[in-house]
């Protein structure tokens, strides 16, 4: 009988997520993970196979865990503004990262990337006044951009979501 599991798997899935929220993908090593999640080496591998794994993971859990609540909240918001605030507040960069970084290059990726999308989508779709397929998704990728461009500038000052949703008279 082998050894029982020294680390909590969801704890270190949740913290592997973190870190490839800030870091990305490429920009974390296997050293990287077994000194910030305190797990052995051999114990990663063994639990999540490799590092694309334990990315997956980490992926598919901030779809369950951050996405799918996220849009829960903004398909019962008051109206457009309302939810894209929530969603321009959110903690959506592993999404975005993820996007941008590896679905390009890895069809499990995208395949995730595209299921969270599509959920922020009929979300946003719920509180938008008649919405069709092309404005829901031209709002996401907008309410989106913003948190890249914030991300990008660590501005402080760039316009907020409910500006953008007055903008685009969908109030």
């Amino acid at each position: 009988m082998g050894r029982p599991r020294g680390f909590d798997e969801a704890e270190v899935v949740r913290a592997a997520a973190a870190l490839f929220a800030d870091r990305v993908y490429d920009g974390v090593s296997v050293d990287d993970l077994v000194g910030h999640l305190g797990v052995h080496r051999n114990s990663l591998y063994k639990t999540f196979g490799s590092k694309r794994g334990l990315y997956l993971a980490a992926l598919r859990r901030h779809l369950d865990d951050d996405v799918r609540p996220l849009a829960e909240a903004v398909a019962a918001a008051d109206g457009p503004a309302a939810a894209a605030d929530l969603v321009a507040g959110a903690g959506l960069d592993l999404l975005l990262l993820a996007a941008v970084e590896r679905a390009p290059a890895d069809p499990e990726v995208a395949a995730l990337v595209g299921e969270a999308l599509d959920v922020l989508d009929q979300a946003l779709g719920a509180v938008l006044p008649a919405p069709d397929a092309a404005a829901t998704g031209a709002f996401t990728s907008a309410l989106l951009g913003l948190r890249i461009r914030a991300r990008a500038t660590d501005s402080t000052t760039e316009p907020g979501s409910a500006a953008l949703a007055r903008r685009f008279d969908i109030r």
